[in-house]
């Protein structure tokens, strides 16, 4: 009998601690998904959300496509935490400006960031409601070395104001028409290579297509009875373009050529000034002693506008264009904030010069002129586009 009780008790409890533990595990995976989910407050979640949706600390999520030179600028800690003060985790991808004028989804996007003014014009056009913000700009420079710079100046390309460097494009048109060689302008670079500026691949990029506008105008300027003329303008401009061989799809690829393989690979790379002086202000700058930028007279000024398709993205459009901390950041990155010179400030506070004026700028085509002219010189090339740099990552 006492046996018995005691088995019957063992039983009961046993069955009394099945019960209990099977009420902890499912209250744990109930739990778990709610936690999965984000909707138990401060626990998981996913910081990346669905679009529109909430990111990190209840912020609201929004995505972009931004030209590959102002990734640094949305990647940087300090920009990602402005923006989460002011309630935005902002995601992004990268593309050139062409293709975000003609191929990215815009319904798919809370904002566009293009590098240009005739691509945002034309992302603009295709949608009514959209806002335009220009939030900063950067003159078109020319990245270079000392060396080159000096052998440039005795040939009568470059001249020298203050500390500044000034290149004359309608002198480097006389020079590369006269097919004159690297070895021609003295011992200094004896090499066997054409004088000619390093650029992105005009099919594919903004960067290309702004020094296909300088060169057009200026082209324009030397014949005025042509100005207008497409095919001889193509024709003038091709050579600039397809002698230089292989080129790359984005602005942040020539750049690292020129920081890490020196002047024998890249003796002069066409840049945006915020690329130059951004790396500059890093702590761990790239940039050498004898690398020097060469502001081109003239010059045009690659105006960053960030098209606003969702609410949301209005709202960032009007935040980087006026807020002081996220202006003050910009200039941080090199770029020319549109409300203040904050860029002077952030070079100061680096011990750097201030930047250069640029002597004189022109203004790009319209986006249709532009766009027949890329499609012009891109049918010389005879090659397929590169593709996107994070197309090549997949």
């Amino acid at each position: 009998m006492t046996t018995q009780q005691a088995t019957g008790s063992s039983n009961s409890s046993g069955r009394g601690c099945s019960v209990i533990v099977g009420i902890i595990l499912a209250i744990v995976a109930i739990a778990a998904v709610l936690m999965g989910r984000g909707m138990i407050p401060g626990f998981g979640g996913d910081d990346g959300g669905a679009e529109g949706g909430l990111g990190a600390k209840g912020t609201k999520e929004i995505h972009g496509v931004i030209g590959s030179e102002k990734r640094e600028y949305f990647e940087d800690p300090e920009v990602v935490e402005r923006l989460a003060e002011l309630g935005f985790t902002v995601n992004i991808s990268t593309a050139g400006s062409r293709r975000i004028a003609t191929e990215v989804d815009l319904e798919e996007q809370d904002f566009v960031f293009p590098s240009s003014s005739p691509a945002t014009q034309k992302v603009t056009d295709q949608g009514s409601g959209y806002s335009t913000d220009y939030p900063f700009f950067s003159p078109m420079a020319v990245a270079t070395f000392q060396p080159i710079a000096e052998l440039l100046e005795g040939a009568g390309v470059v001249r020298r104001e203050g500390d500044s460097y000034i290149l004359d494009v309608n002198a480097y048109i006389d020079l590369t028409k006269e097919g004159k060689r690297w070895r021609d302008l003295g011992d200094t670079f004896p090499s066997p290579r054409n004088v000619q500026i390093s650029t992105t691949d005009i099919r594919t990029s903004n960067s290309a297509a702004m020094f296909l506008s300088i060169l057009a105008w200026q082209f324009g300027e030397r014949e005025p009875d042509k100005a207008n003329d497409v095919k001889w303008l193509t024709e003038q401009i091709s050579p600039y373009f397809t002698g230089q061989g292989y080129t790359q799809s984005s602005s942040a690829g020539p750049f690292n050529d020129y920081l890490s393989q020196g002047m024998g690979s890249a003796p002069m790379v066409l840049v945006y000034e915020a690329q130059f002086l951004g790396e500059k202000m890093k702590p761990n700058s790239r940039i050498k002693d004898d690398m020097v930028l060469l502001q081109l007279d003239p010059t045009v000024l690659a105006n960053h506008g960030l098209v606003g398709i969702s609410e949301e993205g209005k709202e960032l459009g009007r935040l980087l264009s006026t807020d002081e901390q996220l202006q003050k950041l910009a200039a941080q990155h090199g770029f020319r904030p549109s409300s203040n010179d904050y860029l002077t400030t952030a070079l100061e506070e680096k011990q750097l010069p201030p930047p250069s004026n640029y002597v004189s700028s022109v203004d790009p085509p319209n986006y249709d002129r532009l766009e027949s002219l890329i499609e012009g010189v891109g049918m010389r090339y005879g090659t397929v586009p590169p593709r996107n740099q994070e197309e090549q990552e997949k």
